[in-house]
């Protein structure tokens, strides 16, 4: 079996992997690694989860990292030597965290600029250069306009996830980026699909690249257990909470658990009714602040929060190990986007757990997620009270909060609308009005006409001036 020794790396780069414990590469790490060591460019066909940030950093720190305590070339002014563009501040930060555990002894500065964040903190950090930068194409955009920031300094390019930036329309920043770099460097571009956008990109951006491909396009992972639940829309909340709540016999323990809805206020919305439901849960999503997305995956990677609710922009950002269900709340318009949510789960190796919600309106998305990846879902039964708990009458549903009864009003003029109540005097009436309005002059007789309650002659209230001067009526 291959192992990291095997394939040309320095001894720094063994060493932090080593602190890592790891020893044995993935398929694409040992296909990828020797090219880029030689200074190909490279094309990754490989979905995420399958180790490819290691396979273009590795090599990469070992090509930029000083020999002998001198680097060949000095870290650029307000420029970077590594570019590494990413389609989300999730994947992003975990990409420069990855730059700087592998190149811990390499001797390298690792800076990460995301949207969310503050420009100014940005520029900061940036204006001495730095060797490997991680960013998002917008916010990269944004510093250069801003003349904050260069691409002249660039000897290695890398696009990760270039098809989920397509997805999020970052086409024309990338275009634009391509003819920003200097065209002497080196391109690894990586894509867990290749439609037509993606491979007029290539041409664009690489020069004869090596091809790897470690899984066939679109398929997903055999270790992942796939059922359906069909289900109508309105219903689909309280079929999510009676599978949280484990009363419906979904296979496996639940560690984490992995919500995906189409929209941002989808997502919102099911965290809202969980919580009503006493199921805590968080959402990660593009109207989220970036202090609040980073506080959310740290809930969820270390259990405190285990339910995470999140839309398809986070999906590629989210490698957390330890997901056990991925459920599909609403199912993706777009079939590759089913293969990126339910790779979330059996990572590094462990197996996972995959549940489609289907309503009748979602028929044509199933139908294409069979035939795109090749894969049919299992179906299981709704639970056998479910219609019952739907209804409001089975045993499992929440007891609705206790409304206050409204006090009935007594019907004026001899008209209808409840029972007969004792009807109170006129005057006792003006009495009690008299008590609410002022209570000091309880008691005193209402509207007697001897100036105690503002009255005139005629027993009729006056009216009162008003103050600031303003013009009276008539």
């Amino acid at each position: 079996m291959t192992q990291f020794t095997d394939l040309g790396l320095s001894q720094p780069v063994l060493q932090a992997l080593e602190l890592k414990g790891y020893s044995t590469p993935t398929p694409i790490q040992a296909q990828a690694i020797p090219p880029v060591l030689a200074g190909r460019d490279l094309l990754g066909i490989a979905q995420t989860g399958t180790g490819k940030t290691a396979a273009f950093m590795l090599p990469s720190i070992d090509r930029l990292r000083p020999i002998d305590g001198r680097a060949e070339r000095q870290t650029p002014f307000k420029s970077c030597r590594m570019l590494v563009l990413a389609p989300t501040r999730e994947l992003a930060g975990q990409i420069a965290q990855s730059a700087k555990d592998y190149g811990a002894l390499a001797g390298l500065k690792v800076q990460s600029i995301v949207g969310g964040t503050s420009v100014n903190k940005d520029r900061n950090k940036l204006h001495r250069g730095t060797d490997i930068l991680v960013a998002t194409p917008g916010r990269l955009l944004d510093l250069i306009d801003q003349k904050a920031f260069a691409l002249n300094g660039v000897e290695i390019l890398v696009l990760d996830e270039a098809d989920q930036m397509l997805d999020l329309g970052f086409i024309h920043a990338l275009r634009k980026i391509s003819q920003l770099v200097p065209k002497e460097r080196q391109t690894l571009f990586f894509s867990a699909t290749m439609p037509k956008a993606i491979r007029e990109l290539v041409g664009q951006y690489c020069h004869d690249p090596v091809q790897v491909s470690v899984t066939p396009e679109s398929t997903t992972a055999e270790r992942i257990e796939q059922y359906l639940l069909m289900v109508q829309q309105d219903e689909k909340q309280t079929l999510l909470e009676m599978i949280l709540r484990r009363r419906h016999p979904v296979p496996g323990e639940f560690e984490r658990v992995l919500i995906f809805t189409r929209t941002k206020h989808g997502a919102d919305r099911v965290v809202k009714k969980l919580a009503q439901a006493g199921v805590p849960a968080n959402a990660i999503h593009g109207n989220k602040s970036q202090p609040q997305r980073e506080r959310a995956l740290d809930e969820f990677r270390r259990a405190k929060t285990p339910v995470l609710v999140a839309t398809d922009v986070a999906a590629r950002g989210i490698d957390i190990p330890g997901v056990s269900h991925v459920i599909n709340f609403e199912l993706p318009n777009v079939p590759e986007q089913y293969v990126h949510r339910i790779g979330r789960t059996a990572r590094a190796g462990a197996d996972g757990i995959a549940i489609a919600f289907c309503a009748e309106d979602e028929r044509a998305y199933l139908k294409d997620i069979r035939k795109v990846t090749g894969a049919e879902l299992e179906r299981l039964p709704l639970p056998d009270n479910f219609r019952a708990v739907v209804e409001g009458v089975g045993p499992t549903k929440r007891e609705p909060k206790p409304k206050l009864a409204r006090p009935k009003v007594t019907p004026r003029h001899g008209q209808g609308g409840g029972a007969p109540r004792a009807e109170a005097s006129g005057e006792q009436r003006s009495a009690n009005k008299a008590k609410r309005k002022h209570p000091s002059r309880a008691g005193r007789p209402p509207h007697s006409g001897d100036g105690s309650t503002g009255g005139n002659a005629a027993g009729r209230p006056q009216r009162r001036k008003r103050f600031g001067g303003g013009r009276g009526r008539g």
